[in-house]
Parts: structure tokens; sequence; C-alpha cells
């Protein structure tokens, strides 16, 4: 079944209306005919099962059969990641939707080569969320992750956000295993964290100095393994791990 994105202000009543991409998209690409079922996700939980009506000018209506809610991640999950060169941070956003990443913030670290003003920045973070849209329309997922304007490291971490558990991707000897930070915590609290959050650095890894603001934080770092991988294989090796560990 054909799904499609409204967000969740537009979902409020029993006639839907399409619009915009996803009106020309579901007439003129898929051309669905009035009585076809199709699925609409607003993002925020909801799953609501549709039938095709009329359409005019720009517009295509569904009346709404049916609406089931998706429950949320047991853990929220922020995935702060290093912009990678080319079109890798698309993939990213694309596997951290699919392995119900809460939030995406993408990080301008020493390393990274892209240099966004605040102009750019934001309409960057426009376009990863449009990404982020139809990633949860090709997975079925009705949870949204919002993506952030870019930010550096150290403007993140002025935020002062806290996590039950914030951890670093890091090459760095000592790095310790994923599981066994889950473990400690786990027999800790008795349970597995709410919240949740993993560094991934660009190719060469985040710089020490970031590395030990991170740590000063609260981060521990973790070991993905004895070979280095691509920031985008990391970001989903990592993702995976905490997708598997807090259920």
């Amino acid at each position: 079944m054909h799904r499609f994105y409204l967000p969740p202000e537009q979902c409020r009543e029993t006639e839907l209306v399409l619009t915009g991409r996803e009106e020309h998209h579901a007439r003129h690409v898929l051309r669905l005919q009035e009585g076809e079922r199709v699925t609409v996700l607003d993002g925020a939980g909801q799953e609501l099962l549709c039938e095709v009506g009329e359409s005019g000018r720009d517009i295509l209506k569904l009346g709404v059969i049916e609406t089931r809610i998706q429950p949320p991640q047991a853990c929220r999950i922020t995935l702060l990641q290093a912009m990678p060169k080319g079109k890798a941070m698309e993939s990213i956003i694309q596997k951290a939707t699919e392995l119900g990443a809460w939030r995406i913030v993408p990080l301008l670290s020493d390393r990274v080569v892209a240099r966004l003003d605040g102009t750019a920045a934001r309409s960057k973070a426009a376009k990863l969320q449009l990404i982020a849209i139809e990633a949860i329309k090709q997975c079925g997922s009705a949870w949204l992750p919002k993506v952030e304007t870019p930010i550096t490291p150290g403007d993140f971490l002025a935020r002062r956000e806290q996590f039950e558990l914030a951890l670093v991707a890091s090459l760095q000897p000592g790095s310790r295993s994923p599981k066994e930070h889950f473990d400690a915590f786990r027999a800790k609290q008795g349970r597995n964290p709410l919240s949740a959050c993993i560094w991934v650095g660009p190719e060469g890894d985040l710089t020490l100095a970031e590395v030990e603001a991170i740590r000063a934080a609260g981060a521990v770092p973790i070991t993905l393994g004895r070979l280095v991988l691509r920031a985008e294989t990391a970001a989903v090796y990592c993702l995976s791990i905490l997708n598997y560990e807090t259920g």
C-alpha cells in the first residue's frame, strides 16, 4: 500500500488533503484512482488508513477509514553525526530513520570539510528533513525524526542537554564495548535507558580535543571494533547496537 506524509496539524479531520509534492506524486506518478486505499503517516505516531476521494486542481482528498497508533521507541536516541563528504549524509539520514533515531544532529566538527553559514545550514537541514520524510514513507514508521540545523560540537555541548546514557565512538585507546556500558547501566538502574545519544565522527575521527570535551560532558567512549569504519557505516553500526540494546 502506498504511503504519504502529512504533518500532525493536517491530520485532525476525517478528510485529509494532499497538496504539493505529495499530491503530485499520488496523481501524476502513482496515478491513484478514486476508491483506492493508501496510508498517511503524521510523523507523531499516527498511521491513518485512507480512501482516495475526489480531486481538484492541485489537491487530492482522502477519507480517513481507520486510525492506528504506533508506540514510540522505548529509548529516545539522538544521533550526533559529523557530516561526511558528498551525499553520504543523506544515506545516514535514511538509515537512522529506519533504525528508529528520535533526532539527528549534523555536526560541523573540526575535520568536516563542509562549512555552512546560517542560511546554508538551515537550507541543509530542510533538505535532510525531506530525506527523513521519504524514509518513513519507505519503511512505514509513523515517527519522524527531527533533523536539526548543523552545529559545532562545542555549540551543542553548550546547551548542556542531559541523556541517561551518552556514548561517543572513538578510535582512542581505552574505549570499551558498548555492551559493557549498557550492562553497567542496567545493573545500576534495573532498566534500560530512556534517553541516549551517540556521537559519531567524520573520516579520520573526532579530534582528541573534541573527544575530551564530549567526555567531560559525561559521554563514555566506545569501540567499534579493530577496523576503521566509514562515517556512514559507523552510524549504522552504532544505531543498530542502540536499537538492539534498548529493545
